[in-house]
């Protein structure tokens, strides 16, 4: 699955637009702005301990000056920076940042906490959980590419925006 956003627009909405697999918004919307693709790399919904739960690797990629608008995620999400430098913004909740190959070796980096920005390089990772809400962008010059493990209920959008007037 392949989703294309556009401005401020969240890489989620049109998920939610495009529910079926393979969805893609046409080229014309994407214009000249810049943009942020998300691809379902892979995904099961036989998650054993999980019922009723749907687990998707995908990965993301934002295109320089493209900003995801303020949104949660209905389920548990890892996401690793693979590339680039990402601008992270919690508007409700924290979240900590990680670095090293996995929660036994890894050492926390720092924590954005409500209120707060800060940036997530390469190499880092944070654990997202359903009260996390939060924005991102691309700030610098090259894309940014982030690898997302989620588990969600069967049918449920990767991202759901959250309306900056409610950040809860």
């Amino acid at each position: 699955m392949k989703l294309v956003t556009r401005g401020r627009l969240i890489v989620a909405t049109a998920l939610v637009a495009g529910a079926g697999a393979g969805a893609t918004l046409p080229a014309a919307l994407a214009g000249s702005e810049p943009i942020a693709v998300r691809d379902a790399l892979a995904q099961t919904s036989k998650v054993q301990g999980a019922p009723q739960r749907t687990l998707v690797l995908s990965r993301v990629v934002v295109e320089p000056g493209a900003e995801l608008a303020l949104h949660r995620h209905l389920g548990t999400q890892v996401a690793r920076v693979e590339a680039g430098v990402l601008t992270y913004t919690v508007r409700s909740g924290s979240v900590a940042v990680r670095e090293g190959q996995s929660d036994e070796a890894s050492k926390p980096v720092r924590a954005i906490r409500a209120g707060q920005t800060a940036r997530i390089a390469a190499g880092e990772w944070i654990v997202e959980q359903p009260s996390d809400i939060h924005e991102a962008a691309n700030r610098g010059t090259k894309p940014v590419v982030i690898y997302i493990a989620t588990v969600l209920r069967k049918g449920a959008p990767p991202a759901t925006p959250v309306s900056p007037a409610a950040p809860r």
